[in-house]
């Protein structure tokens, strides 16, 4: 009974490769709702891709773009409102 994986395949490929694209769904969305949680979550979910060396680079430096973004406009809706939270 074997409990690892063969040494030919490389599932960590395929795990960075999910973690670009959920940074960039993640990124894409927080640009809607929830910027203060997803951008943060986005920005270290395309940074550990890109470390790991994923095939989907492209996609990984878009979900941290848009993360990055995703702090910029909750930063601008602060300023433009003068406060740190909103109001309901």
């Amino acid at each position: 009974m074997q409990l690892t994986a063969p040494a030919g395949s490389r599932t960590g490929v395929r795990d960075t490769d999910g973690m670009a694209v959920a940074s960039f769904i993640l990124g894409l969305l927080g640009l809607l709702v929830l910027n203060v949680v997803l951008g943060p979550i986005a920005i270290v979910l395309a940074t550990v891709a890109l470390v790991r060396g994923t095939k989907r680079r492209g996609r990984a430096a878009l979900g941290l773009t848009l993360g990055i973004a995703d702090l910029v406009v909750l930063a601008a809706f602060m300023q433009a409102d003068s406060t740190v939270s909103w109001s309901f």
